[in-house]
């Protein structure tokens, strides 16, 4: 067994109608909330009236640097004492961010992976709080927030185990409202942040449990939340998924899929659940033929059987993919043209997804040609 670390939220509130303990939470920290949300903060707004003292902070879209930078000072001007992200993932990544940048002297550059200097923070963040209203990124549990700098094409991180949220509030009713193709898009991306850990290099036999009780959850409800969006016990299955997949990659690590996916994001603006949706069946694909023609006794082909048989029923590297590909079908996923992938970008995003951190928890390393071949498939 390889030896391992493990970190995660102070606290996790996990049930449908927890959300209503979101007032006595946050004052337990302050008096003073900074909350981002989404684009339409009154979606929440019965919740949002119950904070005292509050100002609600609108996060259009997956934040950039600009965004984070205009969050910090508007957080600064209202004497913000704690940070709630109310949202899907990239506002809990808005949030946790401003938290963290809020006490801090210098800019957000001065602590950036690969864009920036990467240096640790000098100061504790403001206590945060993490409400996700979309069941996809596990965001609420990990500890980086991940940020797009148009003016490098890129989508990077900002890491510390002092970013690590106070409280992780998961209520699964929060999730009813999402729309088919949200759910979609972020179930898959809950799904695959518990399939790539699970066959990571660095899995552990804690983040092995969050993944296989993740992938059942998924395989029997992901399908029927799409279908049903006020299924109640299906919403909550994916909720669950996704909180025990940020658990597991927040200590085990991504692979092809994310390498990817951040890589295009950062090009193209593609929205990151969508593009990992898109990607996940042949990411697979090409990871398993790599692993069957260079590695044939690698352990991870057998992480993919039993991964077939927690989603399908039935054990199988084979299983999986008819599953997964049949899934992505039933789910409408969008193809990269569509999300505005040309093939004349494939070599650059295949060279910058190869150094790309997530890639160190694929099983095998990819060559550039595999990863193309896998673009080409997903075109």
């Amino acid at each position: 067994m390889t030896p391992f670390t493990f970190a995660t939220a102070t606290r996790i509130v996990f049930g449908p109608g927890c959300s209503a303990q979101l007032p006595g939470l946050v004052a337990e920290f302050g008096t003073r909330p900074f909350v981002c949300t989404g684009a339409t903060p009154e979606r929440f707004g019965a919740l949002l009236a119950g904070l005292d003292g509050s100002l609600a902070w609108p996060v259009a879209g997956e934040p950039t640097l600009d965004d984070v930078r205009a969050g910090v000072a508007a957080a600064r001007e209202h004497g913000a004492d704690v940070v709630v992200g109310l949202g899907g993932g990239a506002v809990l990544d808005a949030a946790k961010l401003i938290a963290a940048l809020v006490p801090d002297d210098g800019d957000i550059l001065d602590h950036l992976e690969v864009i920036g200097a990467g240096r640790p923070l000098l100061h504790a963040p403001l206590p945060f709080l993490a409400v996700p209203t979309t069941a996809g990124t596990g965001s609420e549990v990990t500890s980086n927030g991940v940020v797009t700098s148009p003016e490098h094409g890129v989508k990077v991180s900002m890491r510390s185990p002092a970013m690590l949220a106070r409280v992780a509030l998961v209520d699964p009713e929060l999730t009813l409202g999402c729309p088919p193709a949200v759910t979609a898009s972020s179930g898959l991306d809950a799904l695959t942040q518990c399939l790539e850990p699970y066959v990571s290099p660095f899995a552990n036999p804690l983040t092995d449990g969050f993944c296989t009780e993740g992938l059942r959850r998924a395989g029997r409800s992901l399908r029927r939340a799409y279908r049903h969006g006020d299924d109640v016990d299906a919403r909550t299955d994916l909720a669950l998924c996704s909180l025990l997949g940020g658990l597991a990659l927040a200590n085990a690590k991504l692979g092809a899929v994310h390498g990817l996916a951040g890589v295009i994001g950062g090009l193209t603006g593609a929205p990151h659940g969508l593009t990992c949706a898109t990607l996940l069946v042949e990411c697979c694909r090409g990871t398993v033929a790599a692993l069957q023609e260079r590695e044939p006794e690698h352990p991870a082909l057998g992480r993919y059987a039993e991964a077939g048989a927690l989603l399908s029923g039935t054990a199988g590297v084979q299983a999986l993919l008819d599953w997964l590909a049949e899934t992505v079908r039933e789910l409408d996923v969008p193809t990269l043209g569509e999300l505005g992938v040309t093939s004349g970008q494939y070599p650059q995003i295949c060279r910058q997804a190869a150094a790309a951190s997530s890639m160190k928890g694929n099983p095998i390393v990819l060559e550039e040609a595999e990863l193309e071949a896998i673009l080409s498939r997903c075109g």
